[in-house]
């Protein structure tokens, strides 16, 4: 396997090279994809280049969302041979010290997507904690429960040919909606399934926090996306029928560390 560490970032500021600095820490092999950044987060990175000859920048002209700039890191990753993408947020959510669990999983199961399971310090929202577990109920009815123990969480492995294999399935998921969706679709996929537990830590404007998420335009994308994800769940149920009385997602039982 040939794994790169991916991290799509909009607006983020300095946190965007901080986030970069400390993966670099962890693995060598980090591509940022600026999607249509205006802050110029981009130069404290460049700084970075000279000394870390695997870090790379890819810009977006413009802002198209998250999935988009994964969609696009991982299909430059595909056609440079990497076959594992972990993508992280830049805006310091994601321990970069869980970065090494992340991969040592990934080489024991590499036919595996790796789905982080938030562990949520005090200083977490209380709406978002709430509120995702009606994402998270959906998207386990979508797939029959295959085994998304968190459909937002983004500190994730995939394997690339299946993640594009879901994108290439839908015109969606490019925005707010590409966590849940592209999970939802990589189990439609067949593709095991390991949860792992992954502490986030929200920050606060002080320590330059930003975040991207609206409430209610981002809940309505939500919900506009699990309409039509269940659609498609009738449509293929027969197979996700069979896919449960073979057994499910082979690794579903995988304790992760």
């Amino acid at each position: 396997m040939k794994l790169l560490l991916l991290i799509p970032s909009y607006n983020t500021g300095r946190l965007l090279a901080d986030t970069v600095a400390h993966a670099l820490e962890h693995w060598p092999e980090v591509w940022v994809v600026l999607d249509g950044s205006t802050d110029d987060s981009e130069k404290a990175v460049e700084v970075l280049q000279p000394a870390h000859p695997g870090l790379r920048l890819i810009k977006q002209p413009v802002n198209r969302g998250k999935g988009a700039a994964i969609c696009r890191g991982a299909e430059e990753a595909a056609a440079a041979g990497y076959t594992h993408v972990l993508t992280m947020d830049a805006d310091g959510q994601h321990p970069p010290e869980s970065i090494p669990k992340f991969i040592a999983l990934a080489q024991a199961y590499p036919e595996a997507a790796l789905l982080g399971q938030p562990i949520f310090g005090p200083e977490a929202p209380m709406l978002r904690v709430r509120g995702r577990r009606i994402s998270n109920a959906w998207a386990n009815l979508e797939t029959l429960c295959w085994g998304i123990g968190d459909s937002l969480f983004g500190m994730r492995v995939y394997p690339v040919q299946a993640l594009l294999r879901a994108f290439r399935s839908t015109w969606f998921a490019r925005r707010f909606d590409f966590d849940t969706e592209v999970a939802v679709r990589i189990c439609w996929q067949g593709v095991p399934a390991i949860n792992v537990p992954t502490h986030v830590r929200y920050l606060t404007a002080a320590e330059g926090g930003v975040s991207q998420f609206r409430y209610g335009r981002d809940n309505l994308l939500l919900t506009w996306m699990h309409a039509r994800l269940m659609v498609s769940f009738v449509l293929r149920l027969p197979l996700l029928l069979w896919r449960a009385a073979r057994g499910g997602n082979p690794l579903k039982n995988v304790v992760a560390p």
